[in-house]
């Protein structure tokens, strides 16, 4: 007990105030609302729970990861991390290190819910730093599937939210990439990927991709990928194949269709060899396409899922047909939240999918996710979010010169600049020509 006292001691340090801060919350219980009482018994329930990192049981650790979990997914947990943000990330970090798979799994989705919670910023930049090279050495050891997904999932919410140039975003997916197209060495053991941790890597790589400046991608690191994305729309797995279709659709959105498919010897450098390596690639994936948007049901084929991909291959073929984007429209507590580019709806999916149950609540309530949709929820989830986050993010939120919205002025900018090239026809396969 000792040395487990002198632990906490000693990441308790890492953080500022919390003996103060603890007084002063019960005080306000005290003193103030039902409201507040509530607050104060959840931040309670967290901190037994952080507490629980610290133990040696490592079902315990498992369980007390879970509640962090669904503390931070349902609710916007902005007073928690003001006083124990880095406790936070080292013990989970620490269980990322040391952890069984379940509990690195866990460790991992807390940290992603932990960087969408701070937002843009320092906090953001410290998760990102830490993090990467513990993902890293997680996703070389034991490759169980479940476990990879939730560190490569993990690794693309870090860099979306932490990242601040597009070389950090490359660096994160060439992680991701090793897992599928490792660089062979004597000491090199090659693990065949299965098909989750396939799908897995495939969509955290195309979130990335999406949330680039395509002006400043350097496509050269991706050479072959379209090749190898096209060879995924075989797979019997499908899941597998509607990853890929969207991390094609992506790419030709992005319209550097020729960087991306450039063949190893190089003779893809705007020759008549790779000329036509490009426009065969082209042919095939539009027959590709063409056949999974009317693909019968095969055995044990679930009907849902092969309406699912049907409509979305239907989508992007009229997308590579004549240029149009699926628009789409998702009700957020009584606003729309819509997308009219690959890159959006990529997005969109993507957060879905990680924050699962709590993605309305984030929507309503985290100005992050704001900032990334262009999305304004409506004025009483505004109040809403205003009691839940620190005078010190509100002054931060509301200054024009703040991080947050010159980040968030430039990730409107690139999504208006993709809507107007949309409109013009710029994507449409058809144009393909004019960018030799």
């Amino acid at each position: 007990m000792g040395k487990r006292n002198s632990q906490r001691k000693s990441a308790a340090m890492l953080d500022s105030d919390d003996d103060n801060s603890s007084v002063s919350s019960t005080s306000t219980m005290r003193s103030d609302s039902g409201t507040e009482e509530v607050q104060i018994e959840k931040d309670t329930l967290l901190g037994e729970a952080l507490d629980d990192l610290y133990e040696k049981r490592g079902s315990t650790r498992e369980k007390a990861l879970a509640s962090i979990i669904e503390s931070f997914s349902n609710n916007l947990q902005h007073q928690f991390v003001e006083k124990k943000f880095a406790t936070l990330l080292h013990q989970c970090l620490g269980s990322m290190k040391k952890g069984s798979s379940r509990e690195i799994a866990l460790a991992s989705q807390a940290i992603g819910l932990l960087a969408l919670t701070v937002g843009f910023g320092d906090n953001a930049r410290e998760i990102l730093e830490e993090s990467v090279t513990p993902i890293s050495q997680a996703l070389k050891a034991r490759p169980e599937s479940l476990k990879t997904a939730a560190l490569l999932e993990c690794l693309a919410i870090i860099t979306f939210v932490g990242g601040n140039d597009p070389e950090e975003t490359e660096r994160s997916m060439d992680i991701m990439w090793q897992l599928v197209h490792p660089k062979l060495g004597s000491n090199v053991v090659v693990v065949k990927p299965s098909e989750t941790v396939i799908t897995a890597m495939v969509s955290a790589w195309s979130f990335l991709l999406a949330t680039l400046d395509r002006w400043r991608l350097d496509p050269k690191h991706w050479q072959q990928s379209i090749s190898y994305f096209s060879s995924l729309l075989d797979k019997n797995e499908r899941s597998v194949r509607i990853a890929a279709g969207e991390a094609l659709a992506l790419i030709f959105e992005i319209g550097n269709l020729e960087k991306f498919s450039a063949e190893a010897d190089g003779t893809n450098d705007g020759s008549r060899e790779g000329y036509t390596h490009v426009q065969g690639l082209e042919g095939k994936i539009l027959n590709q396409v063409r056949n999974l948007s009317m693909e019968a049901g095969g055995k044990g084929s679930a009907k849902k899922d092969l309406n699912n991909q049907r409509n979305l291959f239907k989508d992007i073929l009229e997308f590579l047909e004549v240029g149009y984007c699926p628009e789409t429209s998702v009700k957020i507590g009584g606003e729309s939240l819509k997308t009219t580019t690959w890159s959006e709806l990529i997005q969109l999916n993507f957060l879905k999918h990680f924050l699962g149950g709590g993605f309305v609540k984030h929507m309503q309530e985290n100005e992050f996710l704001h900032g990334v949709f262009g999305f304004t929820p409506k004025r009483k989830n505004l109040l809403s979010a205003e009691h839940h986050i620190s005078s010190t993010e509100k002054r931060m939120y509301r200054s024009p010169n703040s991080v947050v919205n010159k980040a968030r002025t430039q990730l409107l900018n690139k999504q208006r600049m993709l809507s107007e090239d949309r409109n013009v026809g710029h994507y449409a396969i058809n144009m393909g020509d004019e960018e030799m």
